[in-house]
This record gives structure tokens, sequence and C-alpha cells, in this order.
């Protein structure tokens, strides 16, 4: 099994390029975000304490989110290995999640990191706020915390994986093709 971490600030595009990179590798596609939306969806105790987390733009407790990964690897079968977007989001969670698949038999085999600037990353969400309606990406406080939060929270991993030789960025500008094919080009090798 491989398994992939996509990074990448709010508005990098890393949902959308998972889906496709989960697709083409046969890799189970973990999205942390869709899991918790689906929580809040369907009204449950969770979902309703994790919509007043999330609509501050701040981060779910790390219990629950290891708890919901680890559940959703436990009950998958048939993948390449898992492809996880937006999750860890801090060494911390980093740790948790190494030390939760080495129980496993797994391991984190790359970070993948989109790098976009800053003004492309609230277009981006902007944008997206437009034509999926999601609330957290329409406030442009709130976009500039989820940045905030980002780089003060997310951004440290980098040097953590770094440091393990699984850092590996990724130009996150230009299109969503062009974007793929380099994101493609570095999991084929691993794959």
């Amino acid at each position: 099994m491989v398994n992939f971490l996509i990074f990448g600030p709010p508005g990098s595009g890393k949902g959308t390029q998972s889906v496709r990179l989960a697709e083409k590798f046969n890799l189970l596609h973990l999205s942390t975000g869709d899991m918790l939306r689906a929580e809040i969806t369907a009204g449950t105790a969770l979902g309703k304490k994790m919509s007043l987390i999330m609509s501050k733009g701040e981060l779910v407790p790390d219990e629950v989110v290891i708890e919901m990964i680890a559940h959703k690897i436990d009950h998958s079968k048939g993948s390449a290995g898992f492809l996880f977007d937006g999750f860890p989001r801090t060494v911390a969670q980093t740790i948790s999640l190494e030390k939760m698949l080495n129980e496993r038999g797994m391991k984190i085999d790359q970070m993948l990191v989109l790098d976009v600037d800053h003004d492309e990353l609230v277009k981006r969400l902007i944008a997206r706020a437009e034509l999926s309606g999601r609330p957290d990406d329409k406030d442009p406080a709130v976009i500039e915390n989820r940045i905030d939060v980002y780089k003060e929270k997310t951004e440290p991993i980098i040097n953590y994986c770094n440091e393990k030789g699984l850092y590996q960025p990724v130009k996150g500008m230009g299109t969503i093709d062009d974007i793929f094919k380099r994101l493609n080009d570095y999991m084929k090798k691993l794959v």
C-alpha cells in the first residue's frame, strides 16, 4: 500500500486534484473535510459541534479526526492505498496519524504540497463559494483566518516531513490539468 498526504492552503485545489489522483492510482480519497461535512449534513451531535468550530475557521479536535480516519481505513478494501486530503493539519496530528498507520503496518510514503499565491487562493475560494455555496468560503475574514491557521499550524508539518524525506513541493498555479500532470508525475514514481 502506498499512502500520500496532499497539502496546500485552503483554495489550493487539493480536493479537486485528490479525486482525480485517487481514481487514477486506485487510492481511497480520505477527505476529512468531506467526512466532517457529512456529519454536519446528517445533523449528528458531532456534526452540530463541528459546525460551530468550522464556521469560525478553527480546527476539529485531533482525536475525533483520527478516530474517523481509522474507522474508514479499517472498513476499506481493494484500494492500492490512501490519499489523505486535509489531514493531518498539525505536527501532533501527523505523529498521531503515523502511529495509527504503523499499528496497521502502514506508513506515509510522500507529502505533496501545492504552492499557490495568496491572491489566487482568495480568488479561488470566493469562486468556490459562488459555485458550491460553502459558507466558510464567503466571508473574507474567515478566508483570511483559515489561511492564517494553515500557515501557523499546518505549514510546520512541511519541515517535519522534509526531515523524513517525504516532502515534495508542487507548483499549484495554472490549469487543473497542468497541476494534475505535475502531481501525477511525482506519484507514478511511487505507485
